[in-house]
């Protein structure tokens, strides 16, 4: 029976435990972060669209209606038509329907300025995508280790809480005997009630890690499955590192931004330029003749071209190059700063990983030496040499040891996890897991 139960909570395990590449790969299509992300793309998209579509013109039907105070004619009079003889069609409500075209013919090259700006914009886009993604593959892979460190951690504590067990009902025993005194017994009941706490808030912590996790994935997390973690020395090349530099996401968006700066700059310049608009119309006016109480009408069509050249604006198309032109100082700027932002995460998460690294080192051993400290204190303690405070902080020496190997372990593939997001191997690895 009991190994029944055994196998049906290992199902269970397995069955609601999930991967690290499962969640990743479930939030890269699923999470409302990316989606709103590839929203701001489509938008990228029909913003570039627009602006091309816009310098075709527009084709519009049009229709009105005009009441005058005194008789109009249908269409303006020409000397021809005035010297045929016939009668010329008047009436005092003039209906008019048809068909305008307009188009601007030359803008200063504004249009074209703006499309090229709209596919620097969807570059752009693309690339916040993927640094999207960096963000969200390293705060999955951050949320999943933590919650595996707090697992880890849990465990040592029930272990220690059993060993606490049994020696309070060794000291027990020995109460009854008469070997030990109750105050022995009191103390290590105490000290199995706070690991018993400890537990509890373990617990709690692991809870509110997997509820974050769910809301950062987009799907129920009620477990996961732990991952290898192999603690090696760190062999990094700072150099290399940096002279990847220019490959980097984060990079390109800041180039990207100089560019569509640069473009603007060329845009404001428009102003200075004379605007050419071609207008068309071809309709129909209608009217009731009241001479002859009946209906009549004219066909009108026009074509024209419109020219305006700003002779004085009083620097207003200067500010606005003045603008452009700050707008790409800054974007310059925030580039340069950028560089040196992430030469210096680098250098530091490089820095990083070798300390964790030191303090695994150091305290996997003050581990194994804690644990044969609390060896010596139990045999000391049974013989009657040493006191029960001796064995108790011996064993909270090793259980304080034991969590600080535990921590540092987890710490070391915390810090190598932030090394890749600053590398942004994330997205780089896993561009299947997007459909763009």
């Amino acid at each position: 029976m009991i190994i029944k139960l055994f196998l049906v909570s290992i199902l269970s395990f397995s069955l609601f435990a999930s991967s690290l590449d499962d969640l990743i790969e479930y939030a890269c299509k699923n999470s409302t972060i990316v989606k709103n992300t590839k929203a701001q793309i489509e938008l990228s998209k029909l913003k570039k669209e627009e602006t091309r579509k816009s310098s075709y013109g527009k084709i519009n039907l049009v229709g009105e209606y005009t009441h005058y105070n005194s008789p109009r004619t249908l269409a303006p009079l020409t000397p021809s038509s005035m010297m045929s003889g016939l009668p010329v069609t008047t009436t005092k409500d003039i209906y008019s329907v048809g068909i305008s075209y307009s188009v601007p013919l030359f803008t200063g090259y504004a249009t074209t300025r703006q499309i090229e700006m709209d596919a620097i914009s969807k570059k752009i886009a693309d690339v916040k995508l993927n640094l999207t993604l960096e963000q969200l593959i390293y705060n999955i892979r951050s949320l999943y280790i933590s919650v595996l460190n707090t697992k880890d951690l849990l465990k040592a504590q029930i272990e220690y809480s059993k060993a606490l067990k049994a020696l309070s009902n060794q000291i027990k025993d020995e109460v009854r005997l008469g070997k030990k005194a109750e105050i022995d017994l009191i103390k290590a009941k105490a000290d199995l009630q706070a690991s018993k706490t400890k537990e509890e808030l373990f617990k709690s912590n692991i809870n509110i890690l997997l509820a974050a996790l769910s809301s950062l994935t987009g799907k129920e997390v009620r477990d996961v499955e732990d991952i290898e973690i192999e603690v090696t020395k760190p062999d990094y090349n700072l150099d290399n590192f940096l002279s990847r530099l220019k490959d980097l996401y984060k990079i390109k968006v800041d180039s990207l931004a100089i560019q569509k700066a640069q473009k603007a700059i060329k845009k404001s310049e428009a102003l200075k330029y004379p605007m050419v608009n071609l207008n068309s119309y071809a309709g129909k006016n209608y009217g009731e003749d009241r001479g002859v109480n009946g209906w009549d009408d004219e066909t009108l069509i026009q074509v024209g071209l419109s020219v305006k050249y700003t002779l004085v604006d009083f620097g207003t198309s200067d500010i606005a190059t003045q603008k452009a032109k700050i707008s790409k100082i800054q974007a310059t700027l925030q580039k340069e700063q950028k560089i040196l932002d992430t030469k210096k995460d680098i250098n530091e998460a490089i820095q990083k990983i070798k300390q964790s690294y030191s303090s695994y080192l150091g305290n996997r051993a003050e581990y194994e030496l804690s644990q044969k400290s609390e060896e010596i204190e139990s045999v000391r303690y049974k013989s009657g040499v040493s006191t029960l405070n001796d064995l108790l902080l011996a064993k909270a020496k090793s259980e304080f040891a034991k969590v600080k190997m535990i921590q540092s372990r987890y710490d070391y593939q915390k810090n190598r996890y932030y090394l890749d997001y600053l590398m942004e191997k994330g997205s780089k690895n896993n561009n299947k897991r997007v459909e763009q």
